[in-house]
């Protein structure tokens, strides 16, 4: 049978109450009996009731973090960053995966308020006006990761997909590329991903390529999404001399249907993914990508967020991380 609070106490030789003291480090409790109490807490092997604890203090010790689609490789590396962080400062993960379902999402948000967490790791699938309006009706501490909100009501961190999506493309534009189509995802949907269509126009612009829509595919972000897509484009009979995808994932998909054709990567069309997740160094040919710094990401949101929930100054709402481009063996 575990031990109770009740126990402890007796094994210490103090009372409930100053045990409850040492666990919530109330600091009017001498040094000699906090070891007496710690000490009869390892004899026990005592764990205080997390539920009881809520109830009480109103807070859990425990952060919930929301991904969209945890097969997804770009994900589990933030995660990790945000359970590292979390780590650190005594607070437990509960893990949310959405399925690329906005509906997933908020249901999960309810979930997490239900359950008392005390903030929210958030990367959407779309930060849309319903996600925000709920996000702002459950008033629970919430730091975006990966995007941002387009109002910026919310803390976040991420790269400037933009501008990275544009750098890309004029990487692929210096290597003499004109006709440099783009496999991506909707444009409609408020997140990374459709901010990198807007840096691919901007960058196909600052190189003074005109936009060609044949050489535009929108779609999902599956592995088979970059292989249908490209599959589109080729279909209208448009030249083709570059691919920039919106991920990695994409962008095997892309040179698996390249391949396919018996068109050779990237010796007859260069490719370029997006994220640098770890199959991208190890996929034939592998990519030249743009990389992310996922582990940062988490851990810096990470502590973005506990500092909101413990009413510390946030010192940057916004906070915008670096990225690079990784050359590898798909472009020439």
């Amino acid at each position: 049978m575990a031990a109770s609070i009740k126990d402890v106490a007796r094994e210490a030789g103090v009372s409930i109450a100053t045990v409850s003291r040492v666990l919530n480090d109330i600091d009017v409790v001498n040094e000699d009996t906090k070891k007496k109490v710690k000490d009869a807490i390892k004899k026990l092997s005592y764990r205080p009731n997390i539920v009881a604890r809520s109830l009480k203090t109103q807070k859990s010790s425990t952060i919930g973090i929301i991904i969209p689609d945890i097969s997804n490789q770009f994900y589990p590396e933030i995660v990790r960053g945000c359970e590292d962080v979390a780590n650190i400062y005594n607070y437990n993960i509960m893990l949310c995966n959405a399925d690329l379902d906005v509906e997933k999402e908020m249901e999960s948000l309810r979930i997490l308020k239900e359950k008392m967490i005390d903030g929210v790791i958030y990367m959407s699938n779309s930060i849309g006006n319903n996600v925000i309006e709920l996000i702002k009706e459950l008033e629970m501490p919430v730091v975006l990761v990966e995007t941002a909100d387009e109002q910026g009501i919310f803390p976040s961190v991420a790269i400037d997909n933009v501008m990275a999506a544009a750098d890309a493309v004029k990487y692929l534009a210096n290597k003499g590329n004109k006709n440099i189509a783009y496999v991506g995802t909707s444009i409609e949907k408020v997140n990374a991903l459709s901010q990198r269509y807007t840096g691919y126009t901007k960058g196909l612009s600052d190189m003074g390529i005109t936009l060609n829509k044949d050489l535009v595919y929108h779609g999902g972000v599956k592995a088979r999404d970059g292989y249908t897509g490209i599959n589109v484009i080729l279909d209208t009979g448009a030249q083709v001399d570059a691919v920039f995808c919106a991920s990695d994932e994409i962008a095997m998909g892309v040179v698996n249907a390249l391949r396919d054709k018996s068109i050779n990567v990237p010796e007859k069309i260069d490719v370029m993914g997006f994220d640098d997740i770890y199959s991208a160094s190890t996929f034939y040919p592998k990519l030249t990508t743009v990389s992310q710094p996922m582990y940062d990401m988490g851990s810096v949101g990470m502590r973005m967020l506990i500092k909101s929930i413990n009413n510390l100054v946030v010192e940057e709402k916004h906070f915008v991380l670096p990225y690079r481009i990784v050359e590898r063996d798909s472009c020439k």
